[in-house]
């Protein structure tokens, strides 16, 4: 049976919204041209319902982004240009009914913040719409029309929307970035920090919407790398981590977390053989990791759209690490496994954009570069999928001389080779690894304390 939703929500004209606050915020503006900056703090054109007032409110914040006078009489020249109002004369009456109808423009956050929470409210009535739409058809399966649903109603609360932006709009989220990253409270806004050195100082930190796979063959020691990033992360920034285990259970992750922390061997941990110093430096290193914001999940075969629920309920989150790709399940059936870790890579990068936050994920790589004289890792040896190169804005391979060559002169110095960079350089960081305690280590200052 065909569905019929035209009379669900009657005519747009019904969708809620005030008309004397609209004009209000306009008014306040034409009025005192520094109270543009408390409307901004609040709202974007597509926050007002009718086109006029959009429009209006668009001529004011392009001459604002353009350090150009915002006062009526060019605005209003600019509304005729644009075709705002049929005549000047028009406009000229609309402009100065606009102004008069203003009580104060001490109350502008109050006015804008009506508009606003009548724009959130289309913007549910609309979603409500869509999602009863598709479930009463029975477009696609339950389990992708509840993360549709969710993904509405997240994008509402993010102020997202998929229309066009005016580079204008775009510019002075730019500046205000800017302005943030190199104001008293940059580490705030700045990519976060690895915690070691060589790394940041290539890739300029862990960028927010980046998607950064770290590969390696088995035994190098990835996971460790990618636990001590996360530790260092939730040390450094007081943001929350979030880790993702498809291999190891929660314990384990903690007994290896506990160990890289407490200095006590791994092996030690694993068998209970443990002394009294050891209790003791265990005791400090559980009470600091206690105090960390991270948090492991280890649900087997999770998927993106499963991962991305449990996010959005974070309200701080600084990073996201999941161990590992190839063990991860896509949200939909493909019989093709190529294609399918091509469908989680892409579910990955659009969540670390969606989330603005950046997602470490790990990689098996192929047996390729064990036939190599260079057994250096590269980029086409990542398994599975040429788009998790194309998918990736960063991807780190680790390598050990040590671990082919037992009589290697140096066999803990490890190499952290960053192959593609969207940001910058390709080059390598140096590490030190410590197998004994699963940790990495910046070798400058292994080598400065010897």
């Amino acid at each position: 049976m065909e569905y019929d939703n035209s009379n669900l929500f009657g005519e747009l004209q019904a969708l809620p919204y005030s008309l004397e606050a609209e004009q209000t915020v306009l008014g306040a503006i034409l009025t005192e041209p520094d109270t543009l900056t408390i409307a901004l703090d609040h709202l974007k054109p597509e926050a007002f319902y009718r086109d006029q007032h959009r429009e209006l409110f668009s001529i004011m914040v392009q001459m604002f982004s353009q350090s150009k006078d915002a006062d009526p009489i060019t605005i209003l020249d600019e509304a005729v240009r644009r075709g705002v109002f049929a005549s000047s004369a028009e406009g000229k009456q609309y402009i100065a009914d606009l102004m008069m109808g203003v009580p104060t423009v001490s109350n502008m956050e109050s006015y804008c913040k009506i508009v606003e929470d009548k724009f959130y409210m289309r913007s549910l009535v609309l979603a409500a719409k869509d999602i009863i739409k598709a479930a009463a058809e029975g477009q696609g399966d339950a389990t992708a029309l509840l993360d549709s649903a969710e993904q509405k109603i997240y994008d509402i609360r993010q102020g997202k929307n998929d229309g066009l932006t005016k580079i204008d709009e775009v510019i002075m989220e730019a500046y205000d970035r800017l302005q943030k990253i190199t104001g008293p409270d940059k580490e705030q806004y700045l990519g976060a920090k690895s915690g070691f050195t060589e790394l940041d100082a290539i890739t300029t930190g862990l960028n927010r919407s980046d998607l950064i796979i770290l590969a390696a063959r088995p035994g190098m020691g990835k996971t460790s790398f990618a636990l001590n990033i996360a530790t260092n992360v939730a040390r450094r920034s007081n943001r929350d981590v979030a880790i993702f285990s498809l291999e190891m259970g929660k314990e384990q992750l903690a007994t290896r977390m506990l160990s890289s922390e407490s200095l006590v061997n791994s092996s030690s941990l694993r068998t209970g053989k443990l002394g009294s110093d050891e209790w003791t430096r265990l005791a400090s290193g559980a009470e600091l990791l206690s105090g960390l914001s991270l948090y492991l999940d280890d649900t087997p075969g999770i998927t993106v759209p499963q991962i991305k629920a449990k996010l959005r309920r974070m309200k701080n989150l600084g990073l996201v690490v999941i161990d590992y790709l190839q063990l991860m399940s896509s949200s939909r059936r493909i019989d093709n496994r190529v294609a399918e870790i091509s469908e989680i890579t892409r579910q990955l990068k659009l969540m670390a954009k969606e989330l603005n936050v950046p997602v470490i994920t790990l990689s098996q790589l192929s047996r390729q570069s064990e036939n190599r004289t260079d057994k250096r890792p590269l980029l086409s040896d990542l398994r599975d999928s040429g788009s998790i190169e194309q998918d990736a804005d960063i991807v780190l391979f680790l390598y050990r001389e040590g671990y082919y060559d037992k009589n290697n002169a140096s066999p803990n110095d490890c190499e952290c080779i960053v192959a593609k960079n969207r940001h910058g350089e390709v080059s390598t960081a140096n590490l030190i690894w410590d197998g004994q305690f699963t940790r990495f280590a910046n070798r400058a200052n292994v080598s400065e304390s010897k």
